[in-house]
């Protein structure tokens, strides 16, 4: 972006056409600008143009306008409009340029954002706005209405993070309660692979291994006990992928066990 103008730009030139009014305001030098002028233009709804180095006067016609007498354009200058901006709270956006470096009289344009931080004041707490060729102090209401929208856009800013966050966390949960279903399911098919071989033969089992298989009926009976308490515990919070995997492990627990009984009933 251009930052110096050996003639007048094309902005000035018009702004310099109008009267001060509710977007541009003229000042004779640096010294004249304070902070209440950057306060006013970053707390309007469009921002604001000051030009340094033009005194106003008034036409034949009774319009005020500004012609062109000049200022320091130095660092000295720049660094005393920067400060004032960075004295602001919170800090006020300042554009800095120089223009009509080629004549003898060289200007500053400072243009002034509306700001996303509103509502801006000075080191002294005065709460300013620009409103038709003057700054005045803002109203109590004015004050309170920005206050509650900036507030307002906050928490749904928070809010929409928050519930971000907890989505991402319940889809790491059911994806984790996903993947431990799927593992105890293939577990448990694995048993029941094993299970069937084992009553194939339990007709040819001694009455010292009918107990042993008592209790290993016993232990099944417990593990479909654990099944539909955990079943119970995370029902809330599954999915229903999850959902199947259980009622996929109960019914395969529920058949072994009408396989045993219905072995050890046969033996009796």
């Amino acid at each position: 972006m251009q930052r110096e103008y050996r003639r007048l730009s094309r902005r000035t030139r018009h702004l310099l056409a109008l009267p001060e009014g509710l977007n541009v305001d003229f000042k004779r030098e640096v010294q004249a600008v304070r902070s209440a002028d950057l306060v006013a233009f970053a707390n309007a709804p469009l921002g604001g143009t000051l030009l340094i180095g033009i005194d106003e006067y008034t036409t034949s016609d009774g319009v005020q306008r500004g012609r062109v007498v000049g200022c320091e354009v130095d660092d000295k200058a720049r660094l005393t409009l920067i400060n004032k901006s960075t004295g602001c709270i919170p800090n006020v956006e300042v554009q800095l340029f120089t223009e009509n470096l080629a004549a003898s009289k060289p200007i500053l344009r400072i243009e002034i954002p509306s700001g996303t931080r509103k509502p801006y004041c000075t080191q002294r707490g005065e709460y300013a706005i620009r409103t038709d060729g003057r700054n005045r102090a803002m109203l109590p209401e004015e004050l309170l209405a920005i206050f509650m929208e900036r507030e307002g856009d906050l928490f749904l800013s928070r809010f929409r993070k928050a519930v971000q966050q907890l989505e991402v966390q319940l889809g790491s949960v059911n994806h984790s309660l996903s993947e431990g279903m799927l593992g105890v399911s293939e577990h448990l098919y694995d048993l029941d692979q094993q299970l069937q071989r084992t009553l194939s033969r339990i007709e040819q089992l001694t009455d010292s291994n009918k107990k042993r298989s008592r209790n290993l009926m016993q232990a099944l009976r417990q593990s479909q006990d654990g099944i539909v308490q955990l079943e119970n515990s995370i029902a809330p919070v599954i999915n229903d992928q999850g959902q199947h995997l259980l009622q996929d492990i109960e019914h395969k627990l529920g058949m072994l066990l009408d396989l045993l009984d219905s072995d050890s009933n046969g033996n009796h």
